[in-house]
């Protein structure tokens, strides 16, 4: 850096005020801007527009060079940067333990939901099947269906249809895994779903009538087992979920896995469970 025999910067920039401090023989004296202004172009920090009037060439091709250097990020902090930006592995711990439980509690409220709907289709089933048997009772004289030796539900239930229903579709409880039964046909070789009281009169107003399948075919004391409790068969149209009792007046209950009331067989009757 130079100065001109008037006392003007050379190499830097010209000062903008006109009464910098001269001394005869010494160089003139900067005022403290422009040693502000040349401090900050020596450390690569000017913006090209605080460039004062009288800008030499080099530095005016150099305008976009300072702008970048301005902006421009150390080495170390970069490195500093590149260490920070992944995840630490307790962070994806705790990222992969919120989705699991998010997860999990989206489907098992979805699961619950979705037992519950079979649990009401389960019961319009069984109302349907009630409107069947009351007018076969009503043509034989208050008796329900009774096929002697029968040892499965599908046999004297089989004698609904055609005549007064073909809507098997509800012989099939929809929480179930059996399959669909040919609308209007006899299922007396086929599965359904639903255990049968055969023998009942329809004077047996408190007694139970059909029922989801049961794990087995004997008769029962409160707090018993009825349904399955564990999910696996037998009894297990509604998983571990309990199932729903059909009695001789048309009410309907859902119970758990164990009974809540007694459920006696007397003479004359007896539980059918559908094929296994």
């Amino acid at each position: 850096m130079g100065i001109d025999p008037h006392g003007s910067l050379t190499g830097i920039s010209q000062c903008p005020r006109r009464y910098h401090t001269r001394v005869p023989g010494k160089q003139a004296a900067l005022c403290w801007r422009c040693q502000a202004q040349n401090a900050r172009r020596r450390n690569g920090d000017c913006q090209g527009e605080e460039h004062g009037r009288g800008l030499s060439v080099r530095l005016r091709q150099n305008r976009g060079r300072c702008s970048a250097a301005l902006f421009r990020r150390p080495a170390s902090l970069q490195a500093r940067a590149r260490g920070q930006g992944g995840f630490s592995f307790i962070e994806l711990l705790v990222v992969f333990a919120l989705i699991l439980i998010l997860t999990t509690m989206y489907w098992g409220s979805t699961s619950s939901s979705r037992r519950r709907q079979q649990q009401i289709a389960c019961r319009k089933n069984l109302e349907s099947i009630y409107v069947a048997l009351q007018i076969y009772a009503n043509d034989h004289g208050g008796a329900f269906p009774v096929v002697a030796g029968a040892r499965t539900s599908e046999e004297p239930l089989s004698e609904l249809v055609p005549r007064y229903t073909v809507d098997t579709s509800a012989f099939i409880c929809p929480g179930g895994k059996d399959s669909p039964l040919p609308a209007g046909e006899s299922f007396r070789d086929r599965r359904i779903s639903y255990a049968y009281f055969m023998g009942r009169h329809a004077t047996n107003t408190q007694e139970a009538l059909a029922s989801d399948r049961q794990v087995d075919a004997r008769a029962k004391k409160v707090g018993e087992p009825v349904f399955s409790s564990t999910g696996k068969a037998p009894g297990n149209n509604h998983g571990k979920a309990g199932g729903n009792f059909l009695f001789v007046d048309g009410h309907l209950e859902a119970t758990g896995a164990q009974l809540p009331f007694s459920l006696g067989v007397t003479q004359g009757v007896v539980l059918l469970n559908p094929r296994p």
